[in-house]
């Protein structure tokens, strides 16, 4: 058996990573993602457990094709947690096709980053194993070198998928001070436009006194 661990930190909040994984594909970076069904879906405990189906290709290298024929695709099943009360989700995936080829189990835990509540850190296990006498080891590695290389792609997906759902903090900012920069404006041009318009009314109101004055001496 391989093991691989990892750490990756997203620049948005719990509550927005949250939501974006239930939005997830497609994206760029996941076109070896074919379907995505969810089969299941429950709230126990104020918890929402969910269960669903994905197919994935199954690009394999040639030496690994005479153990594998005619299966381009394989079926994945994740299966999720949400804890909204302790800021937490836990997704368990396994393949359930070709486990005796190679059996991949993975978890990942996203929580708030200890180091910046206002990001989230994903925290990825994952567990490879083959039942192929005498090649399960040079299966198990190429398995775990193409997770390895995924993993960025996995990752670099999923920030795309948010950037569309979400503004940066940055974005965000910039977009906040343009439309109070235009509402300042809005308003200067309204003031302008009243003092003009009392200014007339004033010199109106002189003119009228003006005029009832001087009949008023002839």
């Amino acid at each position: 058996m391989r093991f691989y661990e990892g750490t990756s930190v997203f620049q948005y909040s719990w509550n927005q990573v949250a939501q974006a994984i239930w939005k997830k594909y497609p994206n760029p970076e996941s076109s070896h993602v074919l379907t995505e069904d969810t089969v299941s879906r429950k709230v126990v405990d104020n918890k929402l457990y969910t269960k669903r189906l994905l197919t994935k290709t199954n690009h394999l290298p040639k030496w690994g094709e005479k153990f594998v024929t005619n299966v381009r695709n394989v079926k994945i099943i994740e299966e999720s947690i949400v804890d909204p009360v302790n800021k937490e989700v836990c997704t368990y995936t396994r393949n359930v096709g070709l486990t005796r080829v190679m059996s991949v189990v993975e978890k990942v835990t996203y929580k708030p980053c200890p180091t910046n509540p206002e990001w989230t850190v994903a925290e990825t296990k994952a567990w490879f194993e083959s039942r192929i006498f005498g090649v399960s080891y040079a299966i198990q590695t190429f398995g775990l070198e193409r997770y390895r290389m995924n993993v960025k792609k996995t990752h670099k997906g999923f920030v795309f998928v948010m950037k569309k759902l979400f503004p940066s903090p940055v974005e965000g900012r910039e977009s906040d001070l343009g439309k109070k920069s235009e509402e300042h404006r809005l308003r200067l041009k309204d003031a302008a436009r009243e003092t003009a318009k009392r200014a007339k009314e004033i010199a109106q109101e002189k003119t009228r006194k003006s005029t009832i004055y001087a009949a008023c001496e002839s």
